[in-house]
């Protein structure tokens, strides 16, 4: 039996590696080839380490991606913020304040989860343009805002389904109102969900291309719009491409290595549940 078991553990363990190797290789290619300079840069080289080490690739890549972080960041803590807030306020009243159609209304606000971008393209130009947003950063954040909702109010909504009706009541009968309610005991207690909730649209914001790249002009493009023009010309440098995509992805990554233990405990308090 305790054989059996060693193997099976063994053999867990090696799938397990494999499965990790499979998803480095990319990341090793990646890495590789940005610390290289462009003349050492080829197939045949692809899996070999550098031999001269260059910064070149990332010094070219940060300086063509400098403007598009800014409007990034302009992008992704705005919307952030604004959808995690008003997410926030929606969990709290379809969760502890019932009203007629409010289940209705639920069911409408997360059926937008599952419209496609790419089937609102047309009227949302015409939307944007028609109030004078299109081609702005502010434009995009209120596009990330409303189809952040959705997702936001369900995890909030879930979060505060477990806060003991009590509470509520207890707090009317001390002469309490709605806002006060919310401002006193639910926000308080909202911060694992805040951060979950701060992790998943700031991941999704960050990384989205499509709005990106149809409701911006030049001068307001976020960065992953930046990433794709770097391979527009016709000689592709795969240093500055590679240590481009590492430099974008590097937000992402320091938020979930810095915030990633807040993320699952705030999962595993209900955030996602459901």
């Amino acid at each position: 039996m305790n054989k059996k078991t060693t193997k099976e553990k063994v053999l867990t363990y090696l799938t397990l590696i494999l499965f990790a190797v499979f998803f480095l290789v990319p990341m090793y290619v990646l890495l590789s080839t940005s610390l290289k300079s462009f003349s050492n840069v080829s197939i045949k080289t692809m899996w070999q380490l550098p031999v001269d080490y260059s910064f070149g690739g990332f010094l070219q890549a940060a300086k063509e991606l400098a403007p598009n972080v800014i409007n990034s960041f302009y992008l992704v803590i705005p919307a952030t913020l604004i959808s995690a807030m008003l997410g926030s306020l929606n969990g709290y009243v379809l969760s502890h304040w019932k009203f007629k159609g409010s289940d209705i209304l639920f069911a409408l606000i997360l059926f937008g989860m599952f419209i496609p971008y790419q089937s609102v393209l047309f009227p949302l130009v015409l939307f944007m343009q028609s109030i004078g947003l299109y081609g702005s950063i502010p434009g995009l954040i209120l596009v990330h805002v409303v189809y952040g909702l959705p997702i936001t109010t369900l995890m909030f909504r879930n979060y505060y389904k477990d806060v003991p009706d009590a509470l509520t009541e207890a707090a009317k009968v001390d002469g309490a109102n709605i806002f006060s309610i919310y401002r006193h005991i639910f926000f308080p207690i909202s911060i694992p969900s805040f951060v979950v909730v701060f992790i998943w649209q700031f991941t999704n914001i960050w990384n989205e291309f499509l709005f990106a790249v149809t409701l911006t002009k030049t001068q307001s493009q976020p960065i992953t719009v930046a990433l794709v023009n770097l391979a527009g010309s016709q000689v592709v440098e795969w240093n500055v491409q590679m240590a481009a995509a590492l430099l974008t992805a590097l937000p992402t990554l320091l938020v979930y290595i810095f915030f990633g233990k807040y993320f699952i405990k705030g999962m595993l308090a209900g955030s996602v549940k459901g």
